[in-house]
């Protein structure tokens, strides 16, 4: 029998100038609190990477239940059951309609709006409210934050980024208003300071603790008192699961701090990794804490800026990226493509086993998540804005069947996809976009 609860939901681990909020503990939430709440809370994120895929090594042959996955899928066959392949979605908003090149930058504006961007390189710039925003604006007070917007590549707000249009296009994907986008952040030390920083921090103060952040003790060995007493209220089962979330909590700041130190600051955007993967790792493992503590229960991700001519000679691709896409057929340039595409996978893979290593009530946070996965544009050579490859991980608290390849009618509108997730997150809406419909999932 679950030992009655001694503390709230809502306590925190208090140290000087942190505020450290703690997982889900059945010691705190008991089964029957959990099945009046319907169990854990349920979360969303979204992800998108530039320059479309190569496609032939994305699409699984058939449809139905998935067994031999593509090569770009491969690093997902741990996770294979827990992943639903979505072929024939289509984001009109991408397309042209009348106003010329720039499907790189309408990729983007359209990726989570479904609306189609209008052609400007100045300041009436003009889209559509987001999915994340729509979500955040019925369900974002339950917790801290209503939403995190993040990625792997600072964008510019303004100026010219893509035949016209304007850098507020390729550099976000996150929109609160039609005219106003939400910046990401980049930098993982103000991502880690944020969530584990208090709530009333002023800027000047975040700039002075990040000035201090090499002299200054583990934010967790200010908060040891507060940690070990709440661990006398734990039965086992919780004190081991605390455990585990202050051990990861104190391994990704050391990782903060190794990267600030790491070479010249001027070799590196400041605060980041030089390491292009490290550097996504690090913003993945901080989802990770942000939904395993209920700080927010939507987030976006961009990898890297759509239009990104990044290089990945880690990999052993020196091209760049938006240069390789503009394939032409060459098959040496497809192949490179492909590798740029299982990498970022990759990633995504290590992400979602974290996810589904955190036990939450009866299942795994990664059950009780979706993390929508994918580009606005499908081949980077053709620029085509159908057909896009979009991947649906975790299974929202079980009202998703999984390990599925689904194919959709053509033309199917992705927003189709977003009232179906906004539907389980309790934030439902009769239309998103130019939706159609809920889709089947």
């Amino acid at each position: 029998m679950t030992k009655p609860s001694k503390v709230s939901r809502r306590t925190v681990l208090r140290g000087i100038g942190t505020v450290i909020a703690f997982p889900w503990l059945e010691s705190i939430m008991p089964r029957l609190a959990q099945a009046a709440e319907g169990g854990p809370p349920r979360r969303m994120a979204f992800f998108s990477v530039p320059d479309g895929m190569h496609m032939p090594d994305w699409t699984p042959k058939a449809e139905g239940a998935l067994e031999v996955l593509p090569p770009i899928l491969a690093p997902l066959e741990p996770l294979k059951s827990s992943i639903t392949v979505l072929t024939g979605l289509t984001l009109n908003g991408g397309r042209a309609q009348r106003d010329g090149p720039g499907d790189h930058a309408r990729a983007a504006a359209s990726f989570l709006t479904g609306a189609h961007p209008y052609k400007t390189d100045g300041k009436d710039i003009r889209n559509g409210i987001s999915v994340d925003q729509a979500a955040a604006e019925k369900i974002g007070h339950l917790t801290r934050f209503a939403s995190l917007e993040l990625g792997g590549e600072r964008g510019a707000q303004a100026g010219n980024c893509d035949s016209g249009y304007s850098c507020a296009y390729t550099s976000n994907i996150s929109w609160r208003t039609p005219n106003s986008p939400m910046s990401k952040e980049v930098n993982p030390r103000a991502v880690f300071d944020r969530l584990f920083g208090p709530a009333d921090v002023a800027a000047e103060d975040r700039a002075r603790r990040a000035e201090q952040a090499q002299r200054r003790k583990s934010i967790l060995d200010f908060a040891a008192e507060d940690a070990a007493d709440l661990r006398r209220k734990l039965d086992r089962s919780d004190g081991r699961k605390l455990d585990e979330y202050l051990y990861a909590l104190r391994e990704i700041e050391g990782r903060v701090q190794k990267s600030e130190a790491a070479g010249p600051a001027a070799r590196r955007p400041a605060g980041t990794p030089p390491q292009f993967a490290e550097h996504v790792r690090l913003m993945m493992d901080m989802i990770v804490l942000a939904f395993q503590t209920d700080s927010t229960r939507i987030v976006t991700f961009m990898y890297q800026n759509e239009g990104s001519n990044r290089s990945y000679p880690e990999i052993g691709v020196r091209a760049g990226h938006h240069e390789l896409s503009h394939h032409g057929g060459n098959r040496d340039k497809q192949a490179q493509i492909s590798k740029i595409n299982r990498f970022h996978l990759s990633l995504l893979a290590d992400f979602l086993q974290k996810l589904n290593a955190v036990k939450e009530g009866d299942g795994t946070l990664l059950q009780s998540t979706m993390i929508m996965y994918g580009s606005g544009l499908s081949d980077g050579n053709r620029h085509n804005h159908d057909d896009l490859p979009i991947l649906l991980a975790g299974r929202g608290g079980g009202t998703i069947s999984s390990g599925r390849h689904r194919r959709y009618p053509k033309e199917t509108p992705l927003t189709n996809l977003y009232l179906a997730m906004l539907d389980r997150m309790g934030a439902g809406l009769p239309k998103f976009g130019d939706s159609t419909g809920k889709l089947e999932l």
